[in-house]
C-alpha cells in the first residue's frame, strides 16, 4: 500500500529524514502502531492536575516523581510488574516525599483510567479498513478494576504489546522491535503515535515515522497526512 510522504512541517510529528541531499526511496507504510493511554484515551495527566489542585500540590508534581529516575522507580518498576500493588503504594510515597509532597501509590493508580476518545477509534477502525496492519504498544499495570469499553477496542489491534506481560517497558528499544516482530514489518514500514515525546525518540531513532499526539484531532490530521487516506 503506497503512503504519502509525512508533512515535515507539522511540528506536531517527525520522521527519520536523511539529510545527505541524495533521493531515498522510502519504504511503503505497512503497519500503524498506537499508544493506548493519552492517545486511544484521555490522558490521566489531566486527572493528575484535578487531584494536585485538591491537595494543595503544585501541578505536575506527578510527573516530576515519574521523571526521577525514569528507569527504576516505583512506577518503572510496576510497569514490569515488579512490584505487587502494596508495594507500589509504599515506594511511591516514599519517592514523593522525598520529593516534597507524599502521595500514597493507591491514589495515583485510581487516577490512571482515561476516557475513550471515539474519533480515535473511529480512525483506528479505517486505518484497518484500508489494510494496515496494527498493533498496541502500552506501559500498563496488572490487576484493576475490569473496563468492558477497552476490551473491545484492544481486540481490534493485530498485536497488543503491555509492558506488565512482557517485562519491558517504553522506552526501551526492546518493546518497539518486538511490535515489528510480531507484525512482521521493518520499523520503516510503521508509523507510531504517542503522546510522550520522550516514548517517540527511540522509535524515531530505529526509524519509524512517529507522531507525537497533543489532541485528538491532531493527530488524525497529522496521520492522514501520513498515510493519505481519510480517517474520518
Amino acid at each position: 500500500m503506497t503512503a504519502h510522504s509525512p508533512n515535515s512541517s507539522s511540528s506536531a510529528h517527525t520522521t527519520s529524514a536523511r539529510t545527505t541531499g541524495e533521493a531515498v526511496t522510502q519504504p511503503e507504510i505497512a503497519a500503524v502502531m498506537w499508544d493506548f493511554g493519552g492517545v486511544i484515551l484521555s490522558s490521566p495527566f489531566e486527572a493528575f492536575n484535578t487531584y494536585e489542585d485538591a491537595h494543595g500540590i503544585p501541578r505536575d508534581f506527578i510527573r516530576s516523581v515519574n521523571a526521577h529516575n525514569p528507569d527504576d522507580n516505583a512506577w518503572a518498576k510496576m510497569e514490569r510488574t515488579e512490584l505487587t500493588h502494596g508495594e507500589f503504594d509504599e515506594l511511591f510515597a516514599t519517592e514523593s516525599e522525598t520529593l516534597g509532597h507524599r502521595i500514597p501509590g493507591s491514589d495515583i493508580l485510581a487516577l490512571l483510567s482515561g476516557a475513550v476518545r471515539p474519533e480515535m477509534v473511529t480512525a483506528l477502525d479505517k486505518v484497518i479498513a484500508a489494510g494496515y496492519r496494527t498493533a498496541c504498544i502500552t506501559n500498563n499495570v496488572s490487576g484493576g478494576e475490569p473496563r468492558p469499553e477497552v476490551a473491545p477496542i484492544m481486540a481490534r489491534f493485530d498485536e497488543v504489546v503491555e509492558s506488565s506481560k512482557v517485562g519491558i517497558r517504553k522506552p526501551e528499544p526492546r518493546i518497539y522491535a518486538m511490535a515489528c516482530e510480531m507484525l512482521g514489518v521493518t520499523p520503516a514500514q510503521s508509523v507510531y503515535l504517542d503522546d510522550l515525546g520522550i516514548n517517540l525518540k527511540p522509535a524515531a531513532a530505529m526509524g519509524m515515522t512517529t507522531i507525537k499526539v497533543l489532541s485528538a484531532d491532531q493527530a488524525i490530521r497529522d496521520l492522514e497526512a501520513v498515510l493519505g487516506i481519510s480517517l474520518r
